[in-house]
């Protein structure tokens, strides 16, 4: 097997990653990025598998896409990562699947999101279409704020801040829950408690072992299906009447505070799908 591992910033993640194959004595090329130059005309196959782990969305969707038109194995494919990396095109597939999720709402203007901000409810999260780690991700809990966020947010230079995608405030018991998809198996998850609203591990939050078995596992599973499948990780939200929402769903998952934490090997396991491919 002819292996590749797109990659850019070498994290923990990737160091683990490249470990476990070296153990199993697979070689692979590492594919930088940010060094890369892509001929788009070569139909030359390259690679027989790649492995996506790019912190960048926009290069990996490129990447992705000129690859697999030279007839590359992707891990994640381009579709996937194009719907995951989406938080409006991961509700859309989530709604095709009937996949329960938060109420979420789309508008194009300050004026409508403004709208739709008071349709729902205050409070509401307002999340960037694209974006990861919590960023620019905002609670707002009345007018004053929301008429302060959208004015923001209509000045900054990307398209892609100008789609407004909002979404109901679901409370929560102080977590939420994160579960790693590889192939048709939920192989593990995690709690991410924090006192703060905003539970994510990078920002703070601390993880401790969830169960798998019953709901959250195959909630998990439904979700990972429902936007192609792949290597994902799921991010579940309890509500206080019993209920578990799909919230978002992570195409180039960090691992490093999981492995100890659930006792499951998730680099090998990654390598394991990889390699039967």
């Amino acid at each position: 097997m002819r292996l590749g591992i797109l990659c850019s910033r070498i994290r923990v993640e990737e160091k683990l990653l490249f470990s476990a194959f070296e153990r199993r004595g697979v070689s692979f090329e590492r594919i930088d990025d940010g060094e890369v130059i892509w001929d788009v005309q070569d139909r030359e196959r390259p690679y027989d598998v790649v492995l996506e782990r790019s912190i960048s969305f926009g290069r990996s969707l490129y990447a992705l896409k000129l690859l697999e038109d030279r007839g590359v194995r992707c891990i994640n494919r381009y579709d996937v990562v194009a719907t995951c990396g989406d938080k409006l095109l991961t509700s859309a597939a989530l709604t095709r699947s009937g996949v329960p999720q938060p109420r979420a709402l789309a508008a194009f203007t300050p004026e409508a999101a403004l709208r739709a901000i008071e349709t729902l409810g205050y409070p509401v999260v307002l999340k960037p279409v694209v974006g990861s780690w919590g960023r620019l991700v905002s609670r707002v809990n009345d007018r004053d704020a929301a008429e302060a966020i959208l004015e923001h947010l209509e000045v900054l230079g990307s398209w892609q801040q100008h789609i407004f995608y909002i979404q109901e405030h679901v409370e929560k018991p102080g977590r939420d829950i994160r579960a790693f998809v590889i192939g048709d198996e939920t192989i593990c998850a995690i709690y991410r408690s924090s006192e703060h609203w905003i539970t994510n591990t990078a920002r703070g939050g601390k993880a401790s072992n969830c169960p798998v078995t019953g709901a959250v596992g195959e909630l998990a599973l439904r979700a990972a299906q429902a936007v192609g499948g792949g290597i994902v990780a799921v991010d579940l939200l309890e509500t206080t009447d019993g209920r578990l929402l799909v919230n978002e769903v992570n195409h180039t998952m960090e691992f490093r505070n999981s492995i100890d934490t659930t006792g499951v090997d998730i680099p090998g396991r990654i390598v394991d799908y990889v390699l039967a491919q």
